[in-house]
């Protein structure tokens, strides 16, 4: 179970970046947050991981949303926010960056080869059961913001087809 000693720093635990994304879409006027998890798993994670040498945040975030969603028709709508935690297995402290991007993709085949993960598409009012508490926290404290983001973009994309 995930409790508040995930958000304490121990003394001694080494630094991780890691990069991820809020990916929205809309379908029949509601908006849907793309969460991921390992097959047979019923809880999700929005998707992120570590951030590679030379790589950029938003780049990192990219690659990972494609690695662990499928997804790689995203556009980059802004920063969400960065959150802090223990890494599941405690030996890193890391600092994750998330980023909003809007989609019109409605499936994806993840390339993680060492995953299996699946993608999910949750409505960002009904959210479905998300391991981590801070990401759970992320959309729900930027629910308002993400939804006037994507759907200012959705009508912007409207107006220019």
């Amino acid at each position: 179970m995930i409790d508040e000693s995930w958000y304490e720093r121990p003394p001694g635990v080494p630094d991780r970046t890691s990069a991820g994304g809020v990916v929205a879409r809309i379908e029949d006027g509601q908006i849907y947050v793309a969460l991921v998890g390992e097959v047979g798993l019923t809880e999700r994670v929005l998707p992120k991981g570590g951030v590679e040498s030379g790589e950029s945040l938003e780049g990192a975030a990219r690659r990972e949303i494609e690695e662990e969603a499928g997804l790689s028709s995203l556009e980059l709508i802004g920063k969400v926010g960065t959150r802090e935690r223990l890494s599941y297995d405690r030996v890193w402290w890391i600092t994750a960056h998330y980023f909003l991007f809007a989609t019109e993709q409605a499936a994806g085949i993840p390339t993680d080869v060492d995953h299996h993960y699946e993608l999910a598409w949750s409505p960002i009012d009904r959210l479905t059961a998300i391991f981590w508490p801070e990401q759970r926290e992320l959309i729900e404290t930027n629910r308002d913001r993400i939804v006037g983001l994507v759907e200012e973009h959705w009508f912007t994309v409207q107006r220019e087809s």
